[in-house]
């Protein structure tokens, strides 16, 4: 296995590209499409690259993986598969995430409820076939109720989304609809299962400038220094700090957009009369 990754400043995210050099197949994980909030302009600065490099080193793509339904990026899911191929999947928790927000944006016209929209609707345990590689589904729900982590058991390394961030910064926060601190301590202590010296790839990283992003980190790491949870941190504690810590949080600037349009495989929806397409902001509405 290589994995090649690319780090989009603006958002913070990380792609991920899963190489099995053997057979040159790839899957791609959590892509990025550049959108300006302000401006309502769209780029493919970010998914141009992830092509480029495909392309470059003769890569066949087989997947195009979702770690969740992300509200601070829109997804370049389904610019991506135009150009490169491959299945589109995420967690089989995507239709109680399309239930939350489907009837909130009124988007039923362009975004089934059903999630057929995506290739596959991954449940647990189900297998990735990565030309030699099996990534195997775990759901880890806590962030959103749609969040699965890929594992790779051949070479003990993980995919984990944004359930877990670097050691400083913890875990994520859930107190979006449907996300849960509860769940989300018990998909950490299931992370903690693992081996020590499993690599986890982690989705964000907010370096300080001149910094390097950390990519990645081992779980033993993790184990040690995660400021929110360790190994021995009981339920409770972790619970209540996680939902204090939560409550302090502003809304990301980007809900709106990136989850309308993540729900389309970042598809901006059906065209206006007047040919334009829209972003919908629900008011007094959260």
């Amino acid at each position: 296995m290589k994995i090649k990754t690319f780090h989009d400043e603006v958002t913070a995210t990380f792609t991920h590209i899963v190489i099995d050099e053997d057979t040159k197949k790839c899957a791609v994980i959590d892509s990025v499409l550049d959108y300006d909030h302000f401006s309502g302009m769209v780029k493919t600065d970010n998914a141009d690259k992830v092509i480029a490099y495909i392309k470059e080193n003769g890569l066949v793509n087989e997947w195009i993986l979702e770690s969740h339904i992300h509200a601070d990026h829109i997804t370049a899911s389904g610019y991506l598969q135009e150009h490169i191929g491959g299945q589109t999947a995420i967690g089989i928790g995507i239709k109680d995430v399309l239930k939350i927000w489907v009837p909130l944006f009124d988007a039923s016209e362009d975004t089934p409820i059903t999630g057929e929209q995506f290739d596959r609707l991954l449940d647990e345990g189900d297998e990735i076939q990565v030309g030699n590689i099996t990534l195997t589904t775990w759901l880890t729900p806590g962030h959103t109720p749609a969040c699965a982590s890929y594992y790779c058991a051949q070479e003990d390394i993980i995919f984990v989304g944004d359930t877990m961030f670097a050691p400083h910064l913890g875990t994520a926060r859930c107190d979006f609809p449907g996300g849960s601190a509860s769940d989300l301590y018990k998909t950490i202590q299931r992370f903690y299962s693992l081996p020590d010296n499993t690599t986890v790839y982690l989705c964000h990283d907010y370096p300080k400038p001149g910094e390097e992003p950390l990519v990645k980190i081992t779980i033993g790491e993790q184990k040690i220094s995660n400021v929110q949870i360790q190994p021995d941190t009981e339920y409770a504690e972790y619970v209540a700090k996680r939902e204090a810590r939560d409550a302090t949080l502003s809304v990301p600037k980007l809900l709106f957009p990136s989850l309308q349009t993540n729900l389309r495989l970042g598809d901006f929806g059906v065209k206006s009369k007047n040919g334009l397409q829209y972003i919908k902001i629900p008011i007094n509405a959260l």
